[in-house]
């Protein structure tokens, strides 16, 4: 395995984000290396190194073309002069409407096969787009403004991803279905070209008896722009009451929870629309009348002329406006290992789409491993447990009751072949966790112990190859902070 240099390496890391409108891509270099505060592995010194403008989404109807999505990829690493080799992390993730498409899970095994195994490629995967479009927008502005909660919302061609944080951590998350992009359009004119299934619906729900080829009123697209407008006021107001409506459960994807106690939430935007409403305030003119053939420009509008919706537009500010799910998925992403890995057969890497079954804690008797095992042995392509201790370094004796308990676990799980069973540990101590967890190797389980990961709630992990002697750890299918899947 390679070793970390003394000095810190600079390592390649990747974002590719497929929505309803566009997609984007961006490649950022970051040094890898100790924090010398915190005594953790970690990516510092950001530099994007390349951000083409975004690009329509390729749709053929009701399917993504893949070969012209494979002409982007190509094309956006060739022009980066980057090699599928070069690349340590990142992600990449599809999105809204085309994450809906008949053929998205083919979309997801493409981006696999032409980027490689250090990325995480998901489809519909709206808890993490929400976290991701948080953390890429406003991270630095939340933990800049400590104690105050921020409510980005990322609005895209087909949803709105809320998220609620504070102190740079993110709270809560959801997913509904308001986008510019339901209702296409000639551009420059009302004249309706295409509609999703949400947007048939909207035009039914209220009472917009058209349908393509028709053309709106512009008092029918100020209806359907108001009900967008009502929807994101409700999310800020956390008024529950506008998406227990027929209309509103149907364009409801994932309930939005958020504080409703203490002192009103900034508010902030991001994805296509946020970029338009920011730009809008800065003094730029918006696009004309569906100038991208979709109502992006009219919810804009909407937005602008909304009090509740444009209180902070000019006192809360994030430094990147609009591609926060790219700028998230490139930053953000990935976690790094710390070195004293427990890796005996390094060739087992990468694993892709573990399932996460478990989170234990470093106190965790007995019953609770064989619980936790026992879910584990169930799967057949091999499973991740989460184990999280109160110390950055917990005390030998500790690790010793530990191992000695997973030991006798591990030889009474249910065990389909030599699947691997990888264990995720906060504490900077995965070597002495393994070894004594396999009597230094006696017991024969392809275990693996990954440490100093932080502990998130999500529903699988994704390992890449060993690089420097670390491993880029990727979650995907993020869940609430009460534990429920989306």
């Amino acid at each position: 395995m390679d070793r970390l240099p003394h000095h810190m390496d600079r390592v390649k890391l990747v974002g590719l984000d497929f929505g309803s409108t566009t997609s984007s891509a961006l490649v950022a270099s970051a040094r890898l290396g100790l924090n010398c505060a915190t005594g953790r592995m970690e990516f510092g010194c950001p530099e994007i190194v390349y951000r083409p403008e975004p690009v329509f989404t390729p749709f053929d109807g009701q399917r993504i073309r893949l070969d012209a999505v494979a002409e982007l990829m190509d094309g956006w690493l060739r022009e980066a002069a980057i090699s599928r080799d070069e690349i340590f992390g990142g992600g990449a993730i599809v999105t809204g409407l085309a994450a809906r498409q008949d053929n998205a899970r083919e979309l997801a095994a493409l981006i696999e096969t032409t980027i490689g195994d250090a990325v995480v490629a998901t489809a519909d995967d709206p808890r993490l787009e929400s976290w991701l479009s948080f953390m890429g927008s406003c991270a630095g502005l939340s933990r800049a403004r400590p104690g105050q909660t921020i409510l980005n919302l990322d609005i895209g061609g087909g949803t709105t991803n809320p998220a609620l944080g504070r102190d740079g951590n993110v709270l809560a998350t959801g997913c509904c279905f308001i986008g510019a992009r339901h209702l296409r359009f000639e551009p420059g004119t009302y004249r309706l070209t295409g509609a999703s299934e949400f947007g048939n619906a909207l035009l039914d729900g209220l009472a917009i008896g058209k349908r393509v080829g028709g053309t709106l009123s512009t008092a029918e697209v100020m209806k359907a722009v108001d009900f967008y407008i009502q929807g994101l006021e409700a999310i800020v107001a956390g008024d529950a009451s506008f998406f227990a409506s027929d209309l509103g459960r149907l364009v409801e994807q994932v309930p939005f929870a958020s504080e409703s106690n203490g002192p009103p939430h900034a508010i902030t935007f991001s994805g296509g629309v946020g970029e338009l409403v920011y730009a809008a305030a800065s003094g730029q003119p918006l696009p004309t009348q569906t100038f991208y053939g979709d109502l992006g420009a009219d919810l804009a509008q909407g937005i602008l002329a909304s009090k509740i919706l444009s209180r902070d537009l000019r006192s809360c500010v994030p430094e990147y406006r609009g591609r926060a799910t790219v700028q998230g998925l490139t930053l953000h992403s990935t976690e790094v290992s710390g070195t004293t890995l427990f890796l005996p057969t390094p060739t087992l890497l990468p694993l892709r789409d573990l399932p996460v079954v478990a989170s234990v804690t470093g106190a965790a008797d007995r019953a609770a491993l064989d619980a936790a095992l026992r879910l584990a042995g169930n799967s057949g392509r091999g499973a991740c447990l989460q184990l999280v201790w109160d110390e950055a370094m917990p005390s030998l004796e500790q690790i010793r009751r530990f191992g000695a308990d997973l030991s006798a676990a591990m030889l009474c799980m249910p065990s389909p072949g030599m699947a691997p069973l990888v264990l995720l540990t906060t504490a900077n101590a995965g070597k002495a966790i393994g070894n004594y967890a396999t009597s230094w190797q006696q017991v024969h389980k392809n275990l693996i112990v990954i440490d100093e990961i932080p502990d998130r709630s999500a529903q699988f992990v994704n390992l890449g190859r060993p690089r420097h002697g670390v491993v880029p750890v990727s979650f995907y299918g993020l869940t609430s902070p009460q534990g429920d899947a989306p």
